[in-house]
């Protein structure tokens, strides 16, 4: 087990983790926690251990198996096709060649690894993870292969991202909201779900595993470079990848070897949903007001599925624009045209195929270099969340989750829990 205490970011309090911890028991004040660890200096293990190699800034109590860490190579073509001198490329996807090796081709591998590798052994209850699509597909897959009980909940219209290698086991099961609503919903409808005692939250943005399990991106580019990246590129959904790459950063300048400057997050969305891009460029802390259905109009218009949360973790004390501040950042747009250019490009040059998301990050990365926002002469950090999907279902058979239910997250709250039961 990992030695770490967890830190109130609002209050700046400490206390230990007595369990599946989302939040400081001693207060009411909003805000995330934080892992600090009692290693300041971060050693790698050996490869044989995948994801765990970071396990120093993991708070996990085991490692699971078939994990696989992220790759961080520099760019020669892509970076020559936009007279950049030092690209760094973190691939999270399935490109052997490269020595990349996650199955679901998406960074929410390095969630899933962490969160259940946090979970005590012992633990009866089902877990709930609510998804737009890939952190559904990652965790089916780490919890059908270490026998963990899973509930995941997805939007009808996002199913064709829950594929997998294999069928999951009888421990995972699936709910889905219906035609026409988001990830926002199904968000509120595993809420609902938990209302039970059989069945507890995975917790998103505010589970420390996920956000350090992500933050493993930065791990790897600084361990590859030698040093902090001057800028970091993503797109976002949530932004819990971003705060993770802030938080990785702060940990890095803790060691010490790795210097002691933070790295300019440069987080992109995908236009037209570009709720926390509208409230940063309007200087509020806050998300502006808007209408819910106008909201997944929205949603429903935009390539890069993935990114579609419609209550992120902005605001918050210890969030995204927190991190923004705190470390001069900015956040772009792309449109759905620019993402399909972006993905030509990366795939001409590089020679693997991208998922949207990383597409919209691509893209955003390009608009910042154009406008003088990043220097070309800079250390660019670009996270390429998901990729080589197109290179694995070349090369291997796959199956898709159908939900066991579609259930509308308005219906009454007691047929929610009593169909959710049922199915374990």
């Amino acid at each position: 087990m990992t030695d770490y205490k967890l830190k109130n970011i609002a209050t700046g309090a400490f206390f230990e983790d007595t369990g599946w911890l989302l939040s400081d028991p001693s207060s009411s004040q909003p805000s995330l926690i934080r892992a600090e660890y009692s290693k300041l200096k971060l050693d790698l293990l050996d490869d044989s251990n995948g994801f765990y190699k970071f396990a120093d800034w993991l708070p996990v109590k085991r490692f699971l198996k078939n994990s696989a860490p992220p790759v961080t190579y520099k760019s020669e073509k892509l970076a020559a096709a936009l007279h950049l001198d030092n690209l760094y490329i973190t691939f999270n996807g399935y490109w052997p060649d490269r020595g990349a090796k996650m199955t679901t081709c998406s960074f929410k591998e390095t969630e899933a690894y962490s969160v259940c590798a946090r979970l005590n052994q012992e633990n009866n209850g089902v877990m709930v993870v609510a998804s737009a699509g890939n952190t559904a597909r990652a965790f089916a897959k780490v919890c059908s292969e270490n026998h963990i009980p899973l509930l995941i909940v997805v939007p009808e219209d996002n199913l064709d991202a829950l594929w997998l290698s294999e069928p999951v086991g009888d421990c995972v099961k699936l709910i889905s909201t219906p035609a026409g609503t988001d990830y926002y919903d199904a968000i509120d409808l595993a809420s609902k779900i938990c209302k039970s005692e059989r069945f507890f939250e995975e917790g998103g943005a505010k589970n420390i595993a996920r956000r350090d399990g992500m933050g493993t991106t930065v791990l790897s580019a600084a361990t590859t470079i030698g040093r902090i990246p001057d800028f970091y590129f993503q797109a976002i959904g949530s932004g819990t990848g971003a705060i993770a790459a802030w938080e990785a950063n702060l940990r890095l300048i803790g060691d010490g070897r790795y210097g002691n400057h933070k790295m300019v997050l440069i987080p992109s969305q995908n236009y037209p949903f570009t709720p926390m891009y509208d409230a940063w460029k309007n200087g509020s802390r806050d998300l502006l007001p808007t209408d819910e259905d106008a909201s997944r109009e929205l949603v429903l218009q935009i390539s890069a599925k993935v990114l579609s949360n419609r209550r992120p973790p902005y605001p918050v004390k210890g969030g995204l624009y927190d991190a923004l501040v705190d470390c001069g950042g900015d956040i772009e747009i792309a449109d759905n045209g620019e993402m399909e250019r972006a993905c030509e490009l990366f795939e001409k040059t590089e020679g693997i195929d991208i998922h949207p998301a990383a597409g919209i990050a691509l893209a955003g990365m390009i608009k910042s270099i154009n406008s003088g926002k990043a220097g070309r002469e800079k250390i660019l950090m670009l996270n390429i969340t998901g990729g080589g999907e197109k290179l694995f279902k070349s090369a291997n058979k796959v199956t898709y989750l159908r939900p066991d239910y579609i259930i509308d997250n308005k219906s009454d709250a007691n047929l929610i829990i009593s169909k959710a039961e049922s199915l374990f």
